[in-house]
């Protein structure tokens, strides 16, 4: 005994259900002959005689009734399997997994988002808040399709593109000493001052510290470890101590004066803003399209 063709179970059961081989031709769109030519083939496949053939015309026996019946109840769990397919198939194309690191997620990525979401509104986005280290990581291993990250190291095992820039500034309360200080701050002094400072990980610290070795004066002192820039610039609106930290974290508290920027010579702190994922992996779908958006939304000086 074979397996049946599909297409002549579908028969069978249009048989079934139209009394008649021709009108089941009809409805499949082939000849007669080439049907009652695939019924033989079923019957001999099974071993089993399903259709009378009579001058009066032809109908199945109850055997070919039986086996109508089951037939029906494969093509449909079948037909369930496609549709089933289809929507996972459309699921997943319409679902975008993103780790941002916490100066992206609170300053850009939600822009470009909803820039994306304007124009695909059917489109389930999912977004991880973490450090650069932690969405580098995401990346690297496919949690995420796509990630962001301030760190300015190598990405070993991503690609990586520019989308934005940004400059960390130092920022004191304005009842620090330095708030009154007229001359700009040294590497050397900005080194063997602690400072408030993001958790290890994060691309905000790592930039500080970059910089300060590149400077000649060695990484930053802790005075305070904190999970997010939010948390490190209250700490300094309190007067814990001094940070360096994202101007886009800190402008409106500067412009109100909550904050003063003090000058550093001799230190470049700027930095570029990267989108990454892994490496050999072409981006497609909503995720090359994320990737659009942000890159043509870098500012001029990005």
């Amino acid at each position: 005994m074979t397996t049946p063709d599909l297409d002549s179970l579908r028969l069978l059961v249009l048989v079934d259900e139209l009394g008649s081989i021709g009108q089941a031709a009809a409805r499949l769109g082939i000849a007669q002959p080439s049907a009652s030519k695939r019924l033989s083939t079923v019957e001999r496949r099974l071993g089993l005689v399903l259709v009378d053939r009579t001058r009066r015309g032809s109908a199945l026996t109850p055997d070919g009734r039986v086996i109508a019946g089951w037939a029906h109840r494969v093509l449909a769990e079948l037909d369930g399997l496609l549709d089933g397919a289809e929507a996972l198939r459309t699921q997943h194309e319409a679902q975008l997994r993103v780790a941002a690191s916490m100066t992206l997620a609170e300053h850009l990525v939600p822009g470009w988002i909803g820039e994306l979401k304007r124009g695909n509104p059917g489109l389930y986005l999912g977004l991880e808040v973490t450090n650069s280290d932690q969405a580098a990581e995401l990346a690297r291993e496919g949690k995420v399709d796509l990630g962001f990250v301030e760190s300015p190291g190598a990405l070993p095992g991503l690609s990586a593109k520019r989308v934005a820039t940004d400059r960390l500034v130092l920022v004191v309360a304005g009842s620090h000493p330095w708030a009154r200080r007229r001359r700009p701050l040294t590497a050397a002094e900005l080194a063997v001052t602690p400072l408030v400072v993001r958790e290890p990980g994060s691309g905000t610290r790592e930039t500080v510290d970059t910089a300060l070795r590149k400077a000649g004066a060695g990484p930053a002192k802790p005075l305070l470890e904190l999970g997010s820039a939010s948390a490190v610039r209250n700490a300094v609106v309190a007067g814990a101590g001094p940070a360096v930290i994202s101007e886009l974290d800190v402008a409106r508290d500067v412009a109100d004066r909550r904050l003063v920027q003090v000058a550093v010579e001799g230190v470049d702190f700027g930095r570029e803003l990267r989108a990454v994922w892994p490496a050999g992996r072409r981006l497609a779908g909503p995720a090359a399209a994320l990737l659009a958006l942000a890159v043509r939304s870098r500012s001029p000086r990005g």
